[in-house]
């Protein structure tokens, strides 16, 4: 029973209750083996009152003890507070976590009660040990024990090893190590078997010269100079090195234990006779990177595979890898080709647009533009003028036709005529501007990445790059060049040759099917087409172009004018610099007099026409 003490008031007791008037008291309760409760009561005014309190009980008295073993550390519930043997530890009453651990022992853990209230309890714990006696012994004996990479003793040893998974190793100078993995069971004791140390390998440096040679001990490969191997002691060791190109090489080493050795080994080449011809006759040669003179001569190679190069400057070099072979006479022939020889080669005779239109590379010369005064048909426009076109060219091989044109236009057509139509996919394109057509070339441009030939300012050409190798429409030079040179130093009056009369097959011109549309047309020849025809669909010229007469005349790139004779050659003229119309050139299915049919006609025009289209040119990047 508790001892209670009332302060500040009056209190009477009676047995077991108290007597007090209402108010704040301080009290103070006291009792063996718990600890002293100071509080605060208030009375109030009922009757009878009861108020409870619970008093904490003090520390119990606690020893700890670990048998016959000493300094094992205690912890209650994780917190360390001795180590054994322990005595009357106050630890407060209650459940609690105890264990007790020592190296090289297992753990030792309980949950204990603890009384409180000062009363003495003891608690003893008896560990297990967390080892195994492991008995090693060697041959010869004196060698390092290692448990875990720790040296611990030297054999012969009863070792105590901590159980888990242990490395185990043996060491002795001048032998081999041993090593073995064990797993180790406390309280579990046992002895490796006698372990026979072997005698330590020989440490052998090999080198040779040349280096990078193969190298076989007892056949065996064991890889490329400078290289190290390790050899068993006592023993002959038969050593062969081999190199492409090169004799090999045996010889015999013995290697002491641990001893270590360093040879080099000469590999001698073998040289093949090889005869170099070459031009130019002064090119030089090079034979893995190293000079080694004038190209045409007869030189000793070594019978492996090696870099053979023939140079001169300007010229592209010649490069091979070469292998001389035994037995066989061999011959290097090479002839180099010069830079611009290697340029041109590279130049493409033919090429394909964007759009698919086939271009042809030409490289023109010097004509005359024009016709004589004397020619009949002739129109005042024809002056006779000196052309040379230095400049090589590609050239569209056919008109552009209404599908090609519809990659850039959509929703452009070539109308109808007479109840036919104009618009078929394979038909050239008309009813175009000459702005719409050098649109389209910068259009085709823009496709390949190339740069635009034309300059434009909203939808208007104002200007032209003559230095761009971009799509263009051809001059009227290069397209009267083509038209009517025929490579050897004549030119044609019409496509067919001299005479009025077309052959057969000779083009698209205003012919009988026309008669009932056209006024003046070619009474003994038939083509089959009132207007447009396919293009391709008559013979080619000399040049392998189609429809430069007949079909549809084209639009060039000059402007028009009259222009007659400067008085010297032009070289690659581009028409006078402005203007209000642009150069037509060639004849057409409308056309059927002697005037239009020859190929020194010219024409002009700025509104679109159902008889006029264009075919696509640029110049050669060079």
């Amino acid at each position: 029973t508790a001892q209670i003490s009332i302060d500040n008031g009056t209190s009477i007791k009676l047995g077991q209750r108290y007597l007090m008037r209402t108010g704040s008291y301080q009290i103070t309760l006291r009792n063996e083996g718990y600890h002293d409760t100071v509080t605060r009561l208030l009375v109030s005014e009922e009757q009878s009152q009861t108020h409870p309190f619970e008093m904490r009980k003090l520390p119990g008295i606690v020893s700890f003890d670990s048998a016959d073993l000493v300094d094992a550390r205690v912890r209650i519930d994780g917190v360390d507070i001795g180590q054994t043997p322990l005595l009357n530890v106050e630890v407060e009453p209650g459940e609690h976590q105890l264990s007790i651990v020592k190296d090289r022992y297992l753990d030792y853990g309980d949950t204990i009660n603890i009384e409180g209230r000062s009363v003495e309890q003891s608690f003893s714990a008896s560990l297990e040990q967390a080892w195994a006696t492991v008995s090693l012994s060697t041959t010869p004996s004196g060698a390092d024990v290692l448990v875990d990479g720790e040296i611990i003793g030297s054999t012969p040893l009863n070792a105590e090893i901590i159980q888990g998974q242990r490395d185990l190793v043996l060491k002795l100078a001048g032998h081999k190590a041993w090593q073995e993995d064990y797993d180790i069971l406390a309280g579990e004791d046992f002895s490796v078997p006698l372990v026979e140390l072997e005698p330590a390998d020989g440490l052998l440096f090999i080198q040779s010269n040349p280096s990078a040679a193969s190298v076989t001990i007892g056949g065996e490969f064991k890889g490329l100079t400078p290289l190290e191997v390790a050899l068993a002691p006592g023993e002959n060791h038969e050593l062969t090195f081999f190199k492409n190109g090169y004799n090999s090489n045996s010889l015999s080493i013995q290697t002491q234990a641990n001893e270590e050795r360093d040879i080099t080994v000469t590999l001698e080449p073998i040289l093949m006779t090889v005869s170099v011809m070459a031009q130019p006759e002064d090119a030089e040669l090079y034979v893995d990177g190293q000079f080694r003179g004038t190209a045409n001569q007869t030189i000793e190679l070594m019978a492996a595979s090696q870099q053979i190069e023939i140079r001169k400057s300007g010229f592209i070099s010649y490069s091979t890898e070469f292998t001389s072979r035994p037995g066989l006479e061999q011959v290097i022939s090479v002839s180099l080709k010069s830079l611009e020889q290697a340029r041109l080669e590279q130049i493409k005779p033919m090429i394909v647009s964007a759009a698919g239109q086939t271009l042809k590379l030409f490289y023109p010369g010097a004509f005359t533009m024009g016709a004589s005064r004397r020619e009949a048909g002739r129109r005042p426009n024809e002056n006779l003028r000196d052309i040379k076109l230095e400049r090589p060219f590609y050239l569209g091989v056919q008109e552009v036709t209404n599908s090609q044109y519809r990659l850039f236009n959509e929703e452009h057509s070539s109308g109808t005529l007479q109840g036919l139509t104009l618009d078929n996919e394979a038909q050239p394109v008309v009813r175009i501007t000459w702005a719409q057509a050098a649109l389209f070339c910068n259009w085709l441009s823009d496709q390949e990445s190339l740069p635009h030939f034309y300059d434009v300012a909203g939808e208007d050409i104002v200007g032209f790059n003559p230095e761009s190798t971009g799509y263009r429409l051809p001059t009227e030079a290069e397209w009267a060049w083509a038209a009517r040179t025929d490579g050897s130093g004549n030119q044609l009056k019409y496509s067919w040759g001299s005479d009025l009369t077309p052959a057969e097959n000779s083009g698209n011109f205003a012919d009988v099917t026309a008669r009932s549309y056209l006024g003046q047309i070619l009474f003994d020849y038939d083509d089959g087409y009132l207007a447009t025809a396919p293009v391709a669909s008559f013979e080619a010229n000399q040049y392998e172009l189609y429809d430069m007469a007949g079909n549809v005349s084209e639009w060039v790139h000059d402007f028009y004018g009259a222009v007659g004779s400067v008085g010297g050659v032009e070289v690659d003229p581009l028409g006078p610099t402005e203007g209000q119309f642009h150069t037509i050139r060639g004849s057409s299915w409308a056309h059927g007099s002697v005037t239009e049919l020859r190929l020194s006609f010219r024409d002009f025009g700025e509104e679109v026409r159902d008889d006029v289209g264009f075919r696509v040119a640029r110049y050669l990047e060079e």
